[in-house]
């Protein structure tokens, strides 16, 4: 009895509170599949360190039980798998991927496994290789929209897991050679102007096992100015009125380039998630198709971006995605946060988008949910739980014996007579 009642608890505590039970992951050969990361984008040459926040955040919130294994991390390429050692171009160590230098070849799906007796969870994430950031731009690029006036400040991006050497990060606009402003980490444009518009590349050399390696980050750089009109002339034919009147005249239609129109969220929206549970956000906006490849999607943490926030350790803002709806394009941009601590109570996570027709921001804010319906909920079913086995460990003690039985033994304990 006691067994049953502690089971109910644990059923019903696990079940509502999310710590170790998994519905909401899909299963694939016995192997529960934890949400696909952030695609990367990087360049031939340089070296890449491939790692996996959400698949380690899920084997945190899911609290493993011993005994413990080791991460294994492999290669599909369509055919078969390949694992990797501690040593050569290729190393794993622990949950990363050290690419000493990365090739071309190295484009693929990579998955991360952690399996026990008791336990499997795999992770996923797709590397995709270039040659140079002039192949691709939008790909390997950080977009950053500024207006005409506006200073600029640009910080070299997603470098925590390199050890730098000490030597000067060196920036450069346009691909070219030169470097601007060597030797600061940061790049700063004070009243930015139209003509600062470009792609501006962070390279830094990195050492790792006492080697040194090339790494580099772009941004690509949009500028807006006041909203551009599109005037045309459409001359029309009038009688002649008297001296000095013309015989014709110009007629100029002017017309505004709409501006991009944030879908989802909606402005004062609230998200509410659980302590140390994730949480995965869209931005959604739709502009003129024609306007798509240069209207800027970003968030915004308190107001600074995303690598510039305090969320930068556990949040990634993903890259954007194009289609197609009903004559005009929409994109979106994911915001992944690995998961909610009591810091992120009230921060204000702001989703701008802008576009020669304008501009447009929603604000959001996140909230951490109250718990204390959760575990009334989980004290009410524990009590059903324990009341029910009282009532049957009771019915059970005290049920009355048959009474038919009871006759039939005594009938024939007195019965004397033959036929």
């Amino acid at each position: 009895m006691v067994y049953f009642t502690l089971m109910c608890v644990m059923i019903t505590a696990t079940g509502v509170h999310g710590k170790r039970w998994l519905p909401s992951l899909p299963v694939e050969n016995g192997c529960y599949q934890a949400s696909p990361e952030v695609d990367i984008f990087r360049v031939e040459g340089e070296a890449v360190i491939l790692y996996f926040p959400i698949f380690m955040r899920t084997l945190e919130l899911r609290d493993i039980a011993p005994p413990p294994a080791q991460y294994v991390i492999s290669r599909n390429n369509g055919t078969e798998q390949t694992a990797y050692e501690d040593k050569g171009r290729v190393q794993q160590h622990g949950g990363e991927l050290w690419l000493l230098p990365a090739r071309l070849s190295d484009s693929g799906k990579y998955t991360c496994t952690y399996r026990n007796e008791t336990f499997c969870v795999t992770g996923s994430i797709t590397l995709h290789m270039y040659e140079s950031y002039s192949a691709d731009v939008k790909a390997l690029t950080y977009p950053w929209s500024a207006k005409v006036g506006e200073n600029v400040e640009f910080h070299c991006p997603a470098l925590d897991r390199f050890n730098k050497t000490g030597r000067p990060i060196e920036w450069h606009k346009d691909f070219n050679s030169a470097p601007l402003q060597p030797g600061r980490a940061t790049l700063t444009i004070p009243a930015v102007k139209l003509s600062h518009a470009g792609v501006y590349t962070c390279r830094l050399t990195v050492l790792i096992n006492n080697l040194q390696y090339k790494v580099s980050r772009a941004y690509l750089l949009h500028v807006e100015g006041s909203d551009p009109a599109v005037t045309t002339s459409v001359p029309v034919v009038t009688k002649p009125s008297g001296a000095g009147q013309p015989s014709s005249s110009t007629l100029s239609t002017v017309s505004i380039m709409k501006p991009p129109v944030i879908v989802s969220p909606i402005d004062g929206t609230i998200f509410e998630s659980s302590h140390g549970s994730g949480l995965e956000l869209f931005c959604q906006v739709v502009t003129e198709c024609q306007l798509a490849d240069s209207t800027a999607v970003t968030w915004l943490v308190n107001g600074q971006s995303v690598e510039s926030s305090y969320l930068d350790r556990r949040a990634l803002q993903g890259g954007r995605r194009v289609t197609r709806v009903s004559g005009r394009c929409q994109i979106e941009v994911r915001f992944i946060i690995s998961a909610i601590t009591e810091e992120d109570e009230k921060t204000e996570m702001k989703c701008v988008t802008q576009n020669t027709g304008g501009k447009q921001e929603v604000v959001t804010m996140l909230r951490l949910e109250d718990t204390t319906f959760t575990w009334l909920v989980v004290g009410v079913v524990t009590a059903s739980c324990f009341l029910m086995v009282v009532c049957v460990f009771l019915y059970v003690l005290f049920k009355p014996k048959s009474k038919k039985k009871m006759d039939y033994i005594l009938a024939r304990q007195s019965s004397t007579f033959s036929v």
